[in-house]
This record gives structure tokens, C-alpha cells and sequence, in this order.
């Protein structure tokens, strides 16, 4: 595999750069406290093209792939995001893009995928329940057939972004799990409105991710039509799964360019840094060490998350290398976050060196949106051929 990059991916690493360096760190602090959605950044990340990079091109989207959107998120990330920045293309390019142009009707398509490539509209995806977590065959969120429709009862918990969607993606059950031969069966998706009677939801307050509402969502007998259903009608396990892995891409990319720009915010301020004579702080093997340690493990998951990414390109299965990727990129920004607040002291607590933001975002994604324990055992089961314990 060449993971050299073409003139054209450098093109597209150099503009997603280019355009979140504009916006700058300082954008991001002041989202981050007011608690609000960076739709000005979102907005002209959809009018320079990027948002649909991976989409079809029927559509309004590049037609490109997977390997290419990694490169954007991770560059926007780099240039002052952070890895809150993967998760505004979970919510649209994947959870909205990805599931409807592989599994929504042909008028879904035409209605949907320009809106969210333009920036028009965006989505969310409600899975996770309170009593479930991981645990998702086993979902009690239900379904009911009702006419040529059906009737929607359930809660969902930490749904991202709700408040600034317009469309959910809601996965239910409508077979009951006691109705069922197999667990994976029964199990659908539907793409529904969030301004819907019966639909309500509530923020959670939290550390981190602050530009990204989390909330708690409580479906009372809503109703969803025939034309809303993705994919097959109980056959969603499959077809839930290729959202999933790929938002562990985006996932990886935020990651490795927030732990790039933690590192390059604490090597500035170490090089600049001089309490004992003359000599730069950054010469200190005590700074230098754990610095470079975390470059190195982050460069690790760059290139298993450049693998996951071809792979899915090529049509190839590409779960264990995104799960893997993930996992590596996750611990390694978390280090670097840490040994970039370290080497500042006390100014890496302060607001205005950003990597106390920059911290707090990225400790998420050791639990979510899947947890290391969770992709340990995926590869204890999938790729070493041990047997399950759960």
C-alpha cells in the first residue's frame, strides 16, 4: 500500500488547512464558551466542497472517498479544531451522507444528500440508551407497525447535536428480542424529522465537546412514514455497522490533528520558554521524551486510519483497522493533551493556551463512541480467534 500522498490529496490536506486556520484558535475558544454550534465554520466548510467529498457527485458531492475525507477532518482538526471537529462530519457526512446514499430510497437520496452536502440541513443518529450502552441488539426503543407506517416509543441518551438538526437517524427495534431466532435480527433504521409531534429532547451538561450539544431523547408514540424507513425493515444490523465503522475514521482523523496541534502548541511554547539561563525549556529530555512519544503513537494511528480508509474505498472490510486505528489515536491524543498541558505548567491550564480545551474534547473518545474496552474485545474475538465473554 502507497501511503504517499498525490499532489491532488496534498491540494485537499493544504485547503482544509488553509480554511479552519482562518477561522483560528480563537474561534474555537469562544464556541466552545458560549456553548454553540460553529455554523459559520460549518457553513464554509460546505461551500468550499469539503463537507461532500465522499459523496456521489450526482448529488453535489466530490465522488471521492473515505481516504480523502480523513485527510480534510483531520487537517481542519489540525488548524484549530480539534477533535471535536470529527465529530460535525459524523453527524452530516456520515450518519446523514454515508447511511442514505448506501442504504435511502432514490427520492431520499434527491432530497437529502444536496441539502447536507450545501449545509443546508444537518442530522443526527439516535442509538445509544440508557440501560444498553454498547450493548446494541439490545435496544428496547420500538417500533410499532401501524398501517402502512409505524409507531415510535423509546429513549435515547447522549444524542449529539439534536438541537442543530433538522433529521435523525433513529435505529429500532421491530422485532422484539424474544421474537427473534438471531439478536441481529429485527433491527431498523428510519430517517425522521427532529421537529416531530411525540419527539422531545433535553441537554446534558458536560467536560468537553461544548460547540456539540449532547442530549436526551424521548420518542411518546411518533409516528414514522413508509418513505422514512433506510434500508431493509428488520435487516438494519448489517447496514448499521458500515455507518459505524466509518465513524470511526472520521473519529481517528479528529483525533491525530488534535494531537498534532497540542504537540505544536506545547513545542512553541517550550522553544519560546527559558527559566534557567538561556537554555530553551524544550531541551529538557524530561518535555522532549514524552512529546515524542506521543508523535510517534499519533503517526501510528495516522497510517492504520490511511489503511482503514483505502480499504473502504476499495470495497475491502476495513472494521479491525478502523477499530484499531481509533483505539491507538484516542489513548495517543489523550497523552499528548497531557504532556502538552505538562510542558506548558500552569499556563496549559489557563483558557488562552487552547490545550485545556483541547484536553477536555479529546478524553471523549476513550469511551465514545465506542469505548477501548469495547474495541479490545472486537479484537480479541475478530482478529485473534478468542472467545467472547459477553
Amino acid at each position: 500500500m502507497d501511503f504517499q500522498l498525490t499532489d491532488e490529496h496534498k491540494m485537499i490536506a493544504q485547503t482544509a488547512f488553509k480554511l479552519g486556520d482562518s477561522f483560528g484558535l480563537d474561534y474555537w475558544r469562544e464556541m466552545d464558551a458560549k456553548k454553540t454550534f460553529p455554523k459559520e465554520l460549518w457553513q464554509a466548510i460546505c461551500d468550499a466542497g469539503l463537507s461532500g467529498a465522499a459523496l456521489p457527485e450526482e448529488y453535489g458531492g466530490s465522488g471521492l472517498g473515505m481516504f480523502e475525507m480523513a485527510l480534510i477532518v483531520e487537517n481542519l482538526s489540525a488548524s484549530g479544531g480539534g477533535s471535536t471537529l470529527g465529530q460535525l462530519f459524523m453527524i452530516n457526512p456520515i450518519f446523514g451522507g454515508v447511511t442514505i446514499s448506501k442504504y435511502g430510497t432514490e427520492a431520499m437520496k434527491r432530497d437529502m444528500l444536496p441539502k447536507l452536502i450545501s449545509g443546508e440541513i444537518n442530522t443526527c443518529m439516535a442509538l445509544t440508551e440508557p440501560n444498553v450502552g454498547s450493548n446494541t441488539l439490545e435496544i428496547k426503543t420500538f417500533a410499532a407497525a401501524d398501517g402502512d407506517g409505524w409507531v415510535l416509543n423509546g429513549e435515547k441518551i447522549w444524542i449529539t447535536a439534536v438541537s442543530d438538526a433538522q433529521k435523525m437517524l433513529v435505529v429500532a427495534r421491530t422485532k422484539k428480542i424474544d421474537e427473534v431466532t438471531r439478536r441481529t435480527d429485527g433491527l431498523t433504521m428510519f430517517m425522521i424529522d427532529v421537529d416531530r409531534a411525540g419527539l422531545t429532547h433535553h441537554p446534558i451538561d458536560k467536560l468537553g465537546t461544548r460547540t456539540l450539544s449532547s442530549e436526551t431523547v424521548f420518542f411518546d408514540n411518533v409516528r414514522i412514514e413508509p418513505e422514512e424507513l433506510v434500508g431493509t425493515l428488520h435487516g438494519g444490523w448489517k447496514e448499521l455497522l458500515d455507518t459505524l465503522n466509518t465513524e470511526r475514521i472520521v473519529t481517528t482523523a479528529g483525533l491525530v490533528g488534535a494531537g498534532e496541534l497540542a504537540i505544536k502548541l506545547a513545542v512553541k511554547y517550550a522553544n519560546e520558554r527559558k527559566v534557567f539561563g538561556d537554555t530553551p525549556v524544550s531541551a529538557y529530555q524530561g518535555l522532549q521524551f514524552p512529546l515524542a512519544q506521543a508523535h510517534a503513537e499519533i503517526e501510528c494511528a495516522r497510517l492504520m486510519n490511511y489503511k482503514a480508509a483505502a480499504q473502504f474505498d476499495a470495497g475491502q472490510s476495513f472494521g479491525s483497522e478502523a477499530n484499531a486505528a481509533k483505539l491507538i489515536a484516542a489513548q495517543a491524543t489523550a497523552n499528548a493533551t497531557e504532556r502538552s498541558m505538562q510542558t506548558m505548567g500552569g499556563m496549559g491550564y489557563a483558557t488562552e493556551s487552547h490545550v485545556e480545551r483541547l484536553w477536555r474534547d479529546a478524553r471523549l473518545f476513550r469511551f465514545a463512541p465506542v469505548s477501548e474496552e469495547m474495541i479490545l474485545n472486537f479484537i480479541a474475538v475478530h482478529d485473534l480467534g478468542m472467545p467472547r465473554s459477553y
